[in-house]
């Protein structure tokens, strides 16, 4: 392929290699099938968005199609630096579904100037998809963001305990993701978030005390313990 195809081949490409029938098995796994073609894995999706290359304008007319995997294609192919903060927005409106939300975080936003800013605006929004989407930002620019100081993930810290009594599944699991991953980050923060662990496991919310007891048992084990102990050392000269 080259960046002179269209949205409508893309989606041709797709529907010639979807399995309607595999959206049952989507459903199953809490993703919106409503607009799916259904049984196209990751990896496919992926090699067809590396042979058409990065593209912003056909992202752009991928998304609008609506199409659940057409959508993880436009966010494998956008170009971050042309990504702007109503383009976002825009996207962020559509989001409905968990894997779109964590894709969308992962291959496209997070590499945008807006993604810390947009993690903490977006953890206020009521809308669940959205909600989803910041905790989803501050998980994987834990992860990902090895150029930004420690400062960064400590200032995501009350946003996730604010938000750790929303019972909404999607929102609970991502809250919790995030508190694990900044806890998983260096020693410092895994201070910092144990701490906030414990001041969320004292709220009276039956999804506070779940995300406190996962995020606690993990970030307090010894095998994390020992590995950033490790990853200390190492860093020393």
């Amino acid at each position: 392929m080259t960046n002179s195809i269209t949205a409508a081949e893309v989606v041709r490409q797709l529907r010639a290699v979807a399995k309607p029938h595999a959206r049952r098995d989507m459903k199953r796994f809490g993703i919106s099938v409503e607009k799916a073609l259904g049984g196209i894995s990751a990896p496919v999706l992926k090699k067809i968005a590396r042979q058409i290359g990065k593209n912003h304008s056909l992202a752009e007319e991928l998304w609008r199609t609506g199409i659940h995997e057409a959508r993880h294609v436009a966010a494998l192919i956008d170009e971050p630096e042309k990504v702007t903060e109503r383009q976002m927005e825009r996207w962020a409106r559509d989001f409905d579904s968990w894997d779109i939300v964590d894709g969308c975080c992962l291959y496209l936003l997070r590499k945008t100037p807006y993604a810390h800013r947009k993690a903490v605006e977006w953890s206020s929004r009521k809308e669940e998809f959205v909600k989803r989407a910041a905790f989803s930002m501050m998980a994987v620019l834990t992860v990902h963001d090895k150029e930004a100081g420690d400062g960064k993930f400590i200032r995501f810290l009350p946003f996730i305990k604010r938000q750790s009594t929303d019972e909404r599944n999607f929102v609970k699991k991502a809250v919790n993701w995030a508190l694990r991953q900044i806890g998983k980050r260096n020693l410092k923060l895994n201070k910092a978030a144990i701490k906030v662990g414990k001041e969320i496991r004292d709220i009276d919310s039956r999804s506070a005390r779940w995300i406190a007891a996962d995020a606690l048992q993990e970030l307090s084990s010894e095998a994390v313990q020992r590995r950033l102990r490790d990853k200390r050392r190492a860093s020393k000269p």
